[in-house]
């Protein structure tokens, strides 16, 4: 092992003691849980976004999945939520939001709800959260979870996501949770000069490829980073 991972590794194990020890001590089962995702899943893959580990430190995801499932809330990988939907891996959470670079003050777009466990983690972080359903029995569940945990910055909309929700917008950045082989135009449109779109964008070769697109002025900059697997976004995205 080389001196630059060894010294990478260290400053992730500091970095991620002093955020856990910012905390309350005597953790219950799933608070343990929730540490070890961060730690083993998060922290040491690379994410070492401070207010980003600290808000998947404090989000509790065993109340975003189904009643059956909480014992695997924490697990490395998807869960299914009802609708045909999943809760995304939790490592998949975490570098879709740290993509953004929130700073703190933003005010987000997310494309598919879902069981409302990714607006959960961005309202942790930024000003504001918009997010968008199009499934009724997810979007009605999503709801009455931001209104019991008090997640007062999360606003729901049950709708096509393609289309956004222009009438909020400008946002500094949009987030979709489902794989479209296109950059939606509605969604670019909406978004403020400079910031960031993050979606599973699908290729003509069927692989989806986590993608920023990055807006300036006209001009759209496009980056991919890896390779991953959503269930399809619906609507006027297959239109």
């Amino acid at each position: 092992m080389n001196h630059y991972k060894i010294f990478f590794r260290a400053v992730t194990a500091a970095l991620l003691f002093a955020v856990v020890c910012s905390g309350t001590a005597g953790a219950d089962e799933f608070e343990k849980a929730r540490r070890a995702m961060v730690t083993e899943q998060i922290a040491a893959r690379g994410v070492s976004n401070p207010k980003l580990l600290r808000a998947m430190l404090k989000v509790p995801r065993h109340l975003f999945v189904r009643p059956g499932d909480t014992d695997k809330a924490y697990a490395d990988h998807p869960l299914p939520i009802g609708a045909g939907q999943t809760i995304s891996q939790p490592y998949i959470v975490a570098i879709m939001t740290d993509l953004l670079g929130l700073k703190g003050n933003e005010r987000i777009l997310e494309i598919g709800t879902g069981s409302g466990y990714q607006a959960a983690v961005l309202s942790e972080i930024c000003s504001e959260v918009y997010t968008i359903e199009i499934k009724k029995q997810l979007y009605d569940s999503a709801r009455g979870r931001f209104e019991s945990l008090g997640y007062k910055n999360v606003h729901a909309r049950l709708g096509d996501g393609y289309l956004g929700w222009p009438e909020k917008a400008p946002f500094d950045g949009i987030m979709i949770t489902a794989a479209v082989d296109h950059i939606p135009p509605p969604l670019m449109a909406q978004l403020k000069d400079g910031g960031k779109l993050i979606l599973p964008l699908k290729r003509a070769d069927l692989l989806e490829i986590l993608t920023v697109a990055t807006k300036h002025g006209n001009k759209v900059d496009v980056e991919y980073i890896s390779s991953v697997l959503f269930v399809p976004m619906t609507g006027k995205a297959l239109e």
